[in-house]
C-alpha cells in the first residue's frame, strides 16, 4: 500500500528522489497534456525545473505550440512515469506564467548552446532544412559571441498549481495501489481517497 502523508508533495519529494537514484535517464522527465482550440488534447515530454508548494515548473518557447496552448487555455495535465521503479504520478489544475524574473534566472543556468537554441529554434513552426536551422544557430552564436546571452521575449515558464494528484503504484495481476489527492481549489485543504485499480 502507497503509505499517505497529509501533504502530497511530500509523498512526491519521497518519490522523486527516489526516482532520482533509480531511473537511467532524466528523472525529472514528464508528461505534459494541454488543450488545442478545437479541444483535441495535445502531448508531449519536458522536463520538471522545479516545484514546491506553489506549483511545479516548467519552461517553453510561448510561441510553440503548447506555449499557445497553455497561454489560449491555462490548465494542464502532467504525467511522471519512472518504469524503473513501476510508479506514476498524475497531476492536473491551472496553469500560470512565471515572472520574468525567475524566467531570467532559470535561463542563466542552460548551456550556452542551449541559450543560443531558444533563439534559433521557431519552435513547433515548418523547418525548410536542416541546413537552415544550423545556419540560424550560427546567426545567433556569432550575434551573443561575446558577454552573456539574454533570453528571448518569447521563452519563458509555465507553472502548474496542482488540484488533484494521483499516486500509483504497480502491483501483481494488475491490482495496482491508486492514492488520488484532490481539492476544489489552491487555498483550500486536500483530501484523499483510495482507488480501484
Amino acid at each position: 500500500m502507497i503509505r499517505e502523508k497529509a501533504d502530497p508533495l511530500e509523498l512526491f519529494g519521497e518519490w522523486f528522489a527516489e526516482a532520482e537514484k533509480s531511473e537511467p535517464n532524466d528523472p525529472s522527465a514528464m508528461t505534459v497534456a494541454t488543450m488545442g482550440p478545437d479541444g483535441m488534447p495535445s502531448a508531449r515530454m519536458v522536463l520538471l525545473k522545479g516545484y514546491d508548494a506553489a506549483g511545479f515548473v516548467f519552461y517553453t518557447n510561448y510561441e510553440s505550440r503548447k506555449g499557445r496552448q497553455l497561454v489560449d487555455h491555462p490548465k494542464a495535465a502532467l504525467l511522471f512515469h519512472w518504469k524503473s521503479l513501476r510508479r506514476q504520478v498524475r497531476l492536473e489544475g491551472p496553469v500560470s506564467q512565471t515572472t520574468a524574473e525567475e524566467a531570467d534566472a532559470y535561463f542563466a543556468t542552460r548551456a550556452r548552446g542551449s541559450q543560443i537554441g531558444a533563439w534559433a529554434s521557431d519552435q513547433s513552426r515548418a523547418l525548410e532544412s536542416r541546413f537552415a536551422l544550423e545556419k540560424r544557430v550560427a546567426e545567433f552564436g556569432a550575434k551573443y559571441l561575446i558577454g552573456t546571452v539574454p533570453r528571448p521575449p518569447h521563452w519563458s515558464g509555465f507553472l502548474l498549481q496542482p488540484l488533484l494528484i494521483e499516486f500509483w503504484q504497480d502491483q501483481p495481476f494488475r491490482l495496482h495501489d491508486r492514492l488520488e489527492y484532490s481539492r476544489p481549489s489552491a487555498a483550500a485543504p486536500w483530501s484523499t481517497r483510495t482507488l480501484y485499480p
